[in-house]
C-alpha cells in the first residue's frame, strides 16, 4: 500500500528588478578591469622577460665575439669558476675568456697595492713566499692571446697554483717593479 504524498507547491521565481544604468556601467567597468588584469599582467611579464632575454643574449654575443682583453671586471661567476679572486680596490682590470670543447681559459690583469696582492694570492691558494723571483709562468702562447709582453728590465715573479681536478690551474706572473703597486697577470685554465 502506498501513501499518497503531496507535492511541494511550485516556487514562484523572484522577479528581477531591472538593472539601473549606474549599476550596469559599474559592473561592466569592473569586468573590464578584471580582464585587463588577468590578460595584461602576464602579457606584460612576457614582454619584459623577452626583452631581458634578448639583451642578455646580445651581451653574451658581444662578449664572446670580443678579441683580446676587455677593460672590465670579469663577472663574479667567472671569478668563482676560474678561482681568480680579483681584490677589491684593484684598478686597470681587464679580462678575456677563451673556451672550446677541451679547455677554457680566463686571462685577467689588474694593478693593486701590496695588501691587495697578498689577498689575491691567499684567495688563489698561495702566498707571496711562493712567488719565484725572475720567473714568468704565463706561457708565450697565452701571452700572445692576451696581448701581454713580459719585457726585460722589469722585476718579475711568478708561481703556478695547481689544484685537484676538475678545479682550474692558475699561472700567476707579477710585475714587482713598483712593489707598492704590483701588476698581476693571471691565466686560469680548466678542463670541463
Amino acid at each position: 500500500m502506498t501513501l499518497p504524498h503531496q507535492s511541494a507547491p511550485p516556487r514562484t521565481p523572484r522577479e528581477k528588478l531591472p538593472e539601473d544604468r549606474r549599476h550596469m556601467i559599474r559592473r561592466r567597468w569592473l569586468t573590464a578591469v578584471i580582464i585587463v588584469l588577468l590578460v595584461g599582467i602576464p602579457a606584460g611579464y612576457l614582454v619584459i622577460s623577452a626583452g631581458q632575454s634578448r639583451d642578455s643574449g646580445r651581451d653574451k654575443e658581444r662578449e664572446s665575439s670580443a678579441a683580446g682583453l676587455q677593460d672590465n671586471w670579469p663577472s663574479l661567476m667567472k671569478r668563482r669558476v676560474f678561482e681568480v679572486p680579483v681584490p677589491a680596490g684593484a684598478w686597470g682590470v681587464a679580462y678575456y675568456e677563451t673556451s672550446n670543447w677541451k679547455t677554457s681559459r680566463l686571462y685577467v690583469q689588474f694593478t693593486t697595492n701590496a695588501g691587495g696582492l697578498d689577498a689575491f694570492l691567499a684567495g688563489s691558494g698561495t702566498s707571496r713566499s711562493a712567488l719565484t723571483p725572475g720567473r714568468i709562468t704565463v706561457g708565450e702562447r697565452d701571452a700572445d692571446i692576451a696581448g701581454w709582453t713580459f719585457a726585460d728590465g722589469m722585476t718579475w715573479a711568478g708561481t703556478t697554483v695547481t689544484r685537484e681536478e676538475p678545479r682550474p690551474r692558475t699561472d700567476i706572473t707579477v710585475d714587482l717593479t713598483d712593489p707598492a703597486f704590483p701588476r698581476v697577470y693571471a691565466v686560469s685554465t680548466t678542463s670541463p
